[in-house]
């Protein structure tokens, strides 16, 4: 199995357009590196590929991947997307990949409705891209060779479908995590989660490789910096630091560990921060655009 992370920040990616922050601002002077938002391609055999949620960014990001260039005159590698909940940052970019061009998308039901309900998606040709529904934890293959199965996490609606009531640790099809397997190796993808209980940890058990959401360092990141009001937990991320963060809950879970959907506020995106550090030493990496992991 090989695995590309086409984008690793989160919503609004890195710098965010409207975003003066000390993350910002180094990214546009190229003292960090920049990011685009949460995307990962995963393949078998390296010639058809399974795109993790579609960005906003992912014009630029199938550019900057040649594994993603038009095999021939007209075409693409890309053999399916499957969404992992119905966030902007997660379906937007399905609006680019318009151009009569054959792909499969895979969704749950409540992801499918936000798809069919909204008419602009309409532009996405029915006889060249088919819909499937998904069922959580029941398998299917998104790519020959590349077994995937969705599972809940704790998480909310997307923000365009908020009401008055919201459960912002809901289970259900709103939020998903995906297993991936090959026959040899398992990876999970949950780029967005908003608690860590323990059959959670069960879930993600056995795992070769993990990709987990790294959005926030705490709670209040964006509090913390000036940047907006909203916490980690009302945004349904769970934070990295504190006891029931990523970190510590996270910590006996084996195999390779690697943060994504990072938000530009989150300070490890600073190379000599001690956050970073702390991350490093407990065993994590931290995702950046084109980074690569073969299973």
């Amino acid at each position: 199995m090989k695995l590309i992370v086409l984008g690793a920040a989160a919503g609004g990616g890195l710098p965010q357009w409207n975003c003066g922050c000390r993350n910002c601002a180094d990214a546009r002077a190229g003292v960090i590196p920049r990011m685009t938002q949460s995307s990962v391609a995963v393949s078998v055999d390296g010639e058809a590929w399974v795109v993790l949620n579609a960005s906003p960014d992912i014009r630029a990001q199938v550019d900057a991947c040649a594994a993603m260039h038009p095999p021939a005159l007209r075409g693409s590698p890309i053999a399916s997307v499957v969404l992992t909940n119905g966030d902007i940052d997660h379906i937007a970019g399905l609006l680019t990949l318009r151009e009569k061009t054959g792909f499969d998308i895979y969704a749950t039901a409540a992801g499918l409705d936000i798809l069919r309900s909204n008419s602009v998606f309409g532009v996405l040709d029915p006889s060249l891209v088919a819909q499937h529904r998904i069922a959580l934890d029941v398998p299917f293959e998104a790519v020959p060779g590349l077994t995937v199965t969705p599972f809940a996490v704790p998480g909310k609606v997307a923000l365009f479908l908020e009401g008055d009531s919201l459960n912002l640790e809901e289970v259900g099809e709103q939020t998903v995590g995906l297993l991936l397997e090959d026959g040899t190796s398992r990876a999970a993808y949950v780029p967005g989660c908003a608690a860590i209980p323990d059959w959670l940890l069960d879930r993600l058990g056995g795992v070769d490789l993990l990709l987990f959401d790294g959005t926030v360092w705490n709670n209040d990141d964006m509090q913390r910096t000036g940047t907006g009001e909203k916490t980690g937990a009302r945004m349904g991320h769970v934070p990295l630091n504190g006891e029931l963060g990523s970190l510590d809950r996270l910590a006996d879970v084996e195999g390779r560990k690697v943060f994504i959907h990072i938000n530009n506020t989150n300070p490890i995106l600073q190379p000599d921060s001690v956050e970073r550090a702390e991350v490093l030493a407990k065993g994590w990496d931290v995702a950046f655009d084109g980074m690569e992991i073969a299973l």
